[in-house]
């Protein structure tokens, strides 16, 4: 009995990697730019006819989040129509024909076309896993199935930093490619359709085989009655966002903090680390430096699960928050002073490296992650999913806004005030979490409905 149980886990991690290889896709695309912007701004690596500007720069950054809006948007139609693993297989063609455009680019129109499909794919591999491995995988490690999605994101976007800087631009892109070609080859071969979709699809017999191989032939009762639920429509579900006021503080709060989260400058930053440790002057290599940024933001992925049901979402929230404006500040601060020809400045360059790893290690351990905690926590069950997407939706948006103004502030207000303007948001996200912010830690989701319903809003 003991070895069956270990061979049908053994089956269910085998496919939470092939999915975990997506994951790792996904974090790849979105660290792609560190590296790959710097060639593009060099006349002896640049594919292009000309070098890219700032401005230039930060749309091909931004052009991911549209496609990315749209992903999540088509995989939720398409899964409950063609199915979980169509999709997963769909995504990844999508990013992988965006992977050949940047590879064969010579003109940066081809450059944003394949960041927008790169975009497209990842939304729908990023939104298929997470209901994929929510249900196919046990209930007792489900959880940490489910969290180790952030961990291979991170480390995707550790394998661009690190093998970036040493190729050559098309090397780089055909990398992505190969990348691409096993993650779609494994989900080929080693992932099958989940028992919910089968079911759905009144194919009992093959749903009883598929829980079978995996262990959990005693879940078909389970399954029978996730798969018979009514999903409700979005209007009705948009409708019951803002008539229920548990949900309507749960729209506010969540929201506001997503906004922050892009306010933050988390994902400008991270595109443009080695453009950024470039401009301090250090003399350690600019490569180097991202490298180290990006092995900690892999080490915050994976410590940040940890101290969640520990200390509180919202102790954790107000920590995170306030050592990211602190440590936004310091960098700031560094840079006028270096701007301005400061003689302190040189003694202390060491200074923006670690201050961007304080920045990452605090990010990655609240504002990161929590807004997305909070969404499984506040809403009620029949909008979570609608509340989930159009909330995620309102910070991808946002995101592409300052993505994009990244490019055009950096030269016209230099670094120093744009760090500051970062610092600020964090310190507007504490405010609002010592004043909106509920503590959720050890309350049931009931608990937290009648916390949320006790609002103004």
């Amino acid at each position: 009995m003991g070895a069956i149980v270990n061979t049908s886990l053994k089956k269910q991690f085998i496919i939470a990697a092939c999915l975990y290889l997506g994951q790792l896709l996904v974090g790849f695309t979105m660290g792609w730019t560190a590296p790959v912007l710097v060639k593009l701004q060099n006349e002896d690596e640049t594919p292009l006819d000309h070098i890219i500007s700032d401005a230039e720069a930060s749309w091909i950054l931004s052009f991911i989040f549209l496609g990315t809006i749209i992903g999540p948007y088509l995989s939720a139609y398409l899964y409950n129509v063609i199915g979980r693993k169509p999709c997963l297989f769909i995504g990844g063609g999508i990013v992988l024909s965006g992977n050949i455009s940047l590879a064969l680019a010579k003109h940066i129109i081809v450059i944003f076309v394949g960041r927008f499909l790169s975009g497209v794919g990842n939304g729908i591999i990023f939104v298929t896993n997470l209901v994929y491995i929510g249900e196919f995988a046990s209930s007792r490690i489900r959880g940490t199935l489910l969290s180790l999605t952030g961990f291979f994101h991170t480390l995707g976007t550790l394998v661009a930093y690190s093998i970036g800087p040493f190729l050559p631009y098309a090397s780089v892109c055909w990398f992505g490619v190969a990348l691409n070609g096993l993650y779609i080859v494994a989900v080929v071969l080693f992932v099958s359709e989940t028992a919910v979709y089968l079911v759905m699809k009144d194919k009992r017999t093959e749903a009883m085989d598929n829980l079978a191989s995996l262990g959990r032939q005693d879940d078909i009762d389970e399954i029978v009655a996730k798969a018979n639920e009514k999903p409700k429509s979005n209007i009705d579900q948009l409708t019951e966002m803002y008539t229920v006021r548990s949900n309507r503080r749960a729209t506010f709060i969540i929201i506001v903090l997503n906004i922050m989260q892009q306010s933050s400058g988390v994902i400008a930053v991270s595109a443009f680390v080695t453009i950024i440790f470039d401009m301090t002057g250090s003399n350690m290599e600019s490569h180097v430096s991202t490298i180290i940024i990006g092995v900690t933001q892999v080490v915050s992925a994976t410590i940040a699960p940890l101290l969640i049901d520990r200390t509180g979402r919202k102790s954790l929230l107000l920590v995170s928050t306030a050592v990211c404006s602190l440590s936004l500040a310091t960098l700031g601060t560094f840079f006028f002073l270096h701007v301005n020809n400061y003689p302190i400045a040189k003694d202390i360059q060491w200074l923006s490296l670690v201050s961007l790893m304080i920045f990452f290690i605090a990010y990655f351990a609240g504002l990161g992650i929590i807004p997305n905690t909070y969404i499984g926590e506040m809403f009620t069950d029949t909008c979570r999913g609608f509340g989930g997407t159009f909330t995620s939706t309102i910070s991808w948006l946002y995101g592409f806004g300052v993505s994009t103004a990244f490019g055009y502030m950096l030269p016209a207000w230099g670094p120093a005030a744009v760090f500051w303007i970062f610092s600020g948001a964090c310190a507007f996200a504490f405010v609002f979490s010592v004043i909106f912010v509920p503590e959720t830690k050890g309350k049931s989701l009931l608990e937290i409905r009648e916390i949320l319903s006790k609002s103004w809003i």
